[in-house]
């Protein structure tokens, strides 16, 4: 199981990034995935899951309105499109695969930092 995530970086406060997460190893469709950050010196904070197929998504109140997760099954591949970011958006973002129990495989994470 891969999942290996793309598209951080440095971006003024207003702005865009998408990243991207990029799986393999395992039947794409058959799972959830989530990505979840953690910011500078704190823990683990969900921020948006999507279904098999795409047909449901959630999001944490943070994030909502702003954020929008999608997947494309035919490339294995899942996006978060963020917009008007804040300077609290600062984190490690990761790509998870997500069982009924939780999270059993993390990407290795993509750096967003939100900065003037």
């Amino acid at each position: 199981v891969q999942l290996v995530e793309s598209g951080g970086g440095l971006v003024q406060p207003g702005g865009s990034l998408r990243l991207s997460c990029a799986a393999s190893g395992f039947t794409f469709d058959s799972y959830w995935i989530s990505w979840v950050r953690q910011a500078p010196g704190k823990g683990l904070e969900w921020a948006s899951t999507v279904t098999f197929r795409g047909e449901e998504t959630s999001y944490a109140d943070s994030v909502k309105g702003r954020f929008t997760i999608s997947r494309d099954n035919s490339k294995n591949t899942v996006d978060l499109q963020m917009n008007d970011l804040k300077p609290e958006d600062t984190a490690v973002y990761y790509c998870a695969r997500v069982r009924y129990y939780g999270v059993d495989h993390w990407g290795k994470g993509s750096l967003v930092t939100v900065s003037s």
